[in-house]
């Protein structure tokens, strides 16, 4: 595995050097200086409208609809550009494909969904409410006997919700709280596997890797899915967010939703109404670079394999910390996965119960009262998964996250614990 140079990884991130440490990357990362540069260069030398003959309207035109999708296209491994489609949210970006995918759903088909974030769950449960299409959850169980909290997806629990009527399928391929990775070929894999031998006729898997992204390589022609999105703003990037769409699906699925008399066929920009903001889509052309610069290799697979094992160097002391038995009969309970592993990204969510019980806000609190550490409470948007938790929990003070990056270092966690220890005195 190639080497990982901490501080070369640092040095993009001039606020780094404040020593302020940020550990709710999951809600946000801090953005690349290579992406400030583009953005910057963008809005100062070729701020103008798209698609005029003027010279420096082809320039914009080529860094927002050239260069912006074929930098996007590698991130996911998408086949082509024409797949690639941007918008001010992951969010918005599904709420548009729902939109482009109305004419497509028929009364009774089913969409299969998890309690996982929002974004990939409430588009699909308003659509079947518009066109008479049945939801049904694919839930998290328990795989921990001492630890109720400690729950994930199971495949095997997904194969007996698939019928001949499933027409989508939508998961996480990470948990924003649970910190869990999904397999998704293998997911991908079951589902049309066990479609097939239901006679399903029709079956498109829609992968939320907003949580995924920063910490493991989408590769969504190896996957087998449909539809994929992340936030770039989550992966060291601007405030926007990518959505895979298959060609496939393009042409025979999705509706435009632009203006009519726009004739975008078979391309994502279909699902593009207004165009995104022009200097973001172009600062978003940063984040490869900054990624190819982490390792000698200057390959993506090289990057994450780095960022992975780092990963897990960050999740390991915060974890076998929180897990310890002293912790453990202080009432402190993992939310999810309980053991580092490269199964599991470095965001860590817990709860404190029993006779001493502590709020999640209150925890938050001190944190914030003692200052140099940002941390957050909440269901951070999975509000399904975070009210189907037993013994129930409040869905509002939810958890405590701690979401680390690949630009954190052990001794920031280890400061973490510090205070953590302090609160648990």
């Amino acid at each position: 595995m190639s080497s990982f140079d901490i501080s070369k990884a640092r040095s993009n991130f001039p606020i780094l050097s404040t020593g302020y440490i940020f550990a709710d990357n999951a809600g946000g990362s801090q953005v690349a200086k290579e992406v400030v540069d583009r953005i910057t260069d963008y809005l100062l030398n070729t701020n103008v409208q798209l698609g005029a003959d003027y010279s420096i309207a082809v320039q914009s035109t080529k860094r927002v609809l050239v260069d912006g999708p074929h930098e996007a296209m590698k991130l996911f491994n998408a086949a082509s550009p024409d797949e690639i489609v941007f918008g001010s949210s992951s969010t918005l970006n599904l709420v548009n494909l729902a939109r482009g995918l109305e004419n497509d759903i028929q009364p009774g088909d089913e969409f299969i969904v998890t309690g996982e974030h929002e974004a990939n769950v409430g588009v699909w449960k308003n659509l079947a409410v518009r066109r008479g299409a049945i939801v049904k959850f694919w839930k998290h169980r328990q795989i921990s006997e001492e630890n109720p909290y400690a729950v994930a997806l199971r495949v095997e629990d997904l194969i007996p919700l698939i019928s001949s009527k499933t027409r989508i399928v939508a998961f996480t391929a990470c948990s924003n709280i649970l910190g869990s990775i999904v397999p998704v070929k293998e997911v991908a894999k079951a589902v049309r596997t066990a479609a097939k031998e239901k006679g399903a006729k029709k079956v498109e898997i829609s992968v939320d890797c907003v949580a995924y992204a920063p910490h493991r390589q989408i590769d969504v022609q190896d996957w087998d899915v449909d539809f994929c999105i992340f936030s770039f703003y989550k992966v060291y990037g601007p405030h926007i967010s990518g959505l895979y769409v298959r060609a496939s699906a393009l042409q025979t699925s999705v509706s435009q939703i632009v203006h009519h008399f726009l004739k975008v066929n078979t391309v994502a920009y279909k699902l593009q109404p207004g165009g995104p903001g022009y200097e973001t889509v172009y600062g978003s052309t940063g984040v490869v670079p900054y990624l190819l610069s982490l390792t000698p290799a200057n390959d993506l697979k090289t990057t994450f394999d780095a960022i992975s094992a780092h990963d897990l160097t960050l999740a390991k002391p915060l974890l076998e910390f929180l897990t310890d038995p002293v912790q453990r009969e202080r009432g402190v309970r993992v939310v999810g996965e309980e053991t580092a592993s490269l199964n599991r990204a470095p965001t860590i969510s817990f709860v404190v119960v029993g006779q001493k019980s502590l709020r999640s806000k209150d925890i938050v609190s001190f944190f914030d009262q003692k200052g140099g550490i940002g941390i957050r409470y909440g269901h951070f948007y999975a509000y399904t998964l975070v009210e189907s938790l037993t013994p129930k929990l409040d869905p509002e003070d939810g958890v405590v996250r701690i979401s680390l990056a690949h630009y954190n270092t052990v001794e920031e966690v280890n400061k973490i614990i510090d205070v953590l220890k302090e609160v648990f005195a």
